[in-house]
């Protein structure tokens, strides 16, 4: 296999068994190259398409990791309860 210029990243490489990184840099190196203009139109329809494979790779991988992402609080009974993370709850006291 060969790597994408500048990414580091075998070119081929099956997306799941990429990681969260190695995914991204795959996908700007396609981007990258698309932006050119100057791959042939099948060539660039073949990375449109993994660049859309790769994008829906990252989504799932982000949606996963945010699963993972619980947040520790007090119940009020002097317990403690699992809760999904919410965005923009960084910071926030529950007091």
């Amino acid at each position: 296999m060969t790597e994408a210029k500048g990414a580091g990243v075998p070119v081929g490489a099956p997306a799941e068994d990429l990681s969260f990184e190695e995914a991204l840099a795959r996908l700007e190196a396609v981007v990258a190259r698309l932006e050119k203009g100057d791959e042939p139109l099948e060539t660039a329809l073949e990375l449109f398409e993994e660049g859309i494979r790769l994008s829906r790779l990252l989504t799932a991988k982000l949606e996963e990791a945010q699963a993972r992402i619980d947040e520790v609080v007090a119940d009020g009974a002097g317990g403690t309860v699992l809760r999904p993370f919410e965005p923009g709850d960084a910071g926030e006291d529950d007091a």
